[in-house]
């Protein structure tokens, strides 16, 4: 096979690609992959301002980009986000899940009575990684169907298949994620064919605006739970957000064609290691 045809099968030119979590730092990654694969990408976040600086600087650079300003959770906010970019570049292809996290609600510490935890805060983290997931789906996968052809990329989590302690809502949501992952694939599948697919992609430990504090030290190194997952991490480091963009934009590209309901690590080997 010549390298053009390779290429060709990876390259999202002509692809309209819509990343929730756009403004965050693993969303700015998926952002900018999808750019350099020649796609044109909708930001969607809630902070404004910086999908706004996000999308000047790419089209300044020559790519293609649209603000999205929308809460997953607000059904109205996504369709009027669908809307715009439908008015603007008259389709879409594509649909990356990025939006989701935990709060502080949502987390129970050691010393904390394991049977007065906070009820309401755990659901409000599992929500928001589930329903997060399903609204996006629910409006811009309408889209994507009117296309005619589309992928739908998940972001799943090391939470969903092991227990991480402290953040039962977070854990319960991924795992939710996963189980909507394989059983939508399906039903794509059923009705669709193979026209429209649906995967989901698992971070190992990166660091973000949420859990740096978490995993590491103002003056430098580890937290004692930093210490733990670097442990516990066959490559014993955290991943480079840049570091998701080979899995983020196969699976969005016609070169992952015939592959659907899967979850992709992209970990150092963390999902795989039995601490021994």
């Amino acid at each position: 096979m010549a390298l053009t045809d390779m290429s060709d099968k990876f390259s999202l030119s002509g692809k309209v690609i819509v990343v929730t979590g756009g403004t965050g730092i693993l969303g700015n990654a998926f952002v900018n992959g999808i750019v350099e694969a020649g796609g044109t990408v909708g930001i969607l976040g809630r902070n404004q301002a910086v999908a706004e600086e996000r999308a000047a600087t790419i089209n300044a650079n020559g790519g293609k980009a649209i603000a999205l300003v929308a809460d997953v959770m607000k059904i109205d906010e996504l369709v009027a986000a669908k809307t715009k970019i439908i008015d603007t570049y008259g389709r879409i292809d594509g649909l990356v899940n990025g939006a989701g996290g935990n709060m502080p609600q949502g987390v129970l510490q050691p010393e904390e009575d394991i049977f007065s935890m906070n009820l309401q805060g755990m659901k409000e983290v599992l929500d928001l990684n589930l329903w997060g997931t399903i609204n996006p789906t629910q409006v811009f996968g309408d889209a994507i169907a009117k296309t005619g052809k589309g992928s739908i990329v998940n972001i799943s989590s090391m939470n969903s298949k092991r227990a991480i302690t402290k953040v039962l809502g977070y854990n319960m949501g991924k795992a939710a994620v996963d189980c909507y992952n394989q059983w939508f694939a399906v039903e794509l599948a059923n009705r669709y064919g193979d026209a429209i697919r649906m995967n989901a992609l698992a971070p190992g430990f990166f660091l973000t605006e949420q859990n740096r504090n978490l995993l590491t030290l103002p003056e430098g190194g580890y937290t004692d739970r930093g210490s733990k997952v670097i442990r516990n991490t066959p490559f014993k480091r955290f991943g480079h957000p840049d570091e998701l963009i080979g899995a983020i934009v196969w699976l969005l590209s016609d070169a992952s064609a015939f592959v659907t309901g899967s979850m992709i690590c992209v970990d150092g080997g963390f999902s795989i290691f039995g601490g021994v």
